[in-house]
């Protein structure tokens, strides 16, 4: 069964409390072009999930992005050290009793000086971030394709409907082409008669020429063979489509086949 491109899918997980949930959305593309965010910290997981992506869709313009959704669970941490800043304080008072210098060591003040404060950024466990993350993104990948395996469906019953309506109709052309042909030979032979009456003459061989003529113009029995048969192909390849069997630009060559065949007939 022929596939959609155009899908959509979300997931969410938890490593370490920390929440993240992922976003997948697929659009109709030439090719698999796949795009991937993601927080920082994650980063060194593109290649993998775009290995994941690749390993289940074969076309379209797919992204993929990872946020946390619980900022403070991923918040930086800062850490103190008491001791450095204890002998700032220590030094300061020094300097007041010793030299009668005034003010105060501000709280904003010591934290700004070098070696009393640090931000540490929290690291998650790689292989446990690996697990947990690939398990979303496969699961937002199911609701993709769910979603275009439905929109395939749809396509693929309305397509059906269109060939059976090609075939109804090319019957009915079939059953009216002798009609047509037997009334261009009577209104050629009415002409001739027309002219014998005109003129009193009547080329008879010119007459049987001028009806082959019209005979091979209007024979249409080639035509209808090759719309039957693209018909017929097009069905094929709607039965035989898949994942791994994409059969749009086989499909588009039939059309533009199935188009010509008509223009002609």
């Amino acid at each position: 069964m022929i596939r959609s491109m155009t899908g959509y899918g979300q997931a969410a997980f938890v490593v370490e409390g920390a929440d993240f949930e992922v976003e997948a959305r697929s659009v109709n593309h030439r090719h698999l072009d796949v795009k991937a965010r993601l927080p920082r910290g994650l980063t060194g997981f593109e290649n993998d999930l775009r290995a994941q992506v690749a390993e289940r869709l074969t076309r379209g313009k797919v992204d993929v992005s990872v946020r946390a959704t619980a900022g403070a669970a991923l918040a930086d941490t800062v850490e103190l050290d008491l001791a450095v800043a204890e002998r700032y304080l220590a030094a300061a008072r020094a300097l007041q009793e010793r030299h009668g210098v005034g003010g105060e060591l501000a709280v904003s003040a010591l934290l700004g000086l070098p070696g009393v404060a640090r931000v540490v950024e929290r690291e998650l466990g790689e292989e446990a971030m690996r697990g947990a993350l690939r398990s979303a993104v496969a699961a937002a990948l199911d609701s993709v394709e769910a979603m275009r395996d439905a929109e395939g469906a749809a396509l693929d019953r309305d397509l059906r409907g269109r060939l059976a309506r090609i075939e109804a109709l090319l019957g009915e052309i079939e059953a009216r082409a002798g009609d047509v042909q037997r009334s261009v030979r009577e209104k050629l032979r009415k002409r001739a008669e027309q002219l014998r009456e005109e003129t009193g003459m009547l080329d008879e061989a010119r007459l049987h020429q001028e009806v082959v003529w019209a005979a091979d113009r209007l024979d249409i029995t080639e035509e209808c063979v090759r719309l039957r048969s693209h018909t017929a192909q097009f069905r094929t390849l709607l039965e035989g489509a898949g994942p791994r069997q994409p059969a749009g630009r086989r499909l588009d060559f039939l059309i533009q086949e199935m188009g010509r065949e008509v223009n002609t007939i």
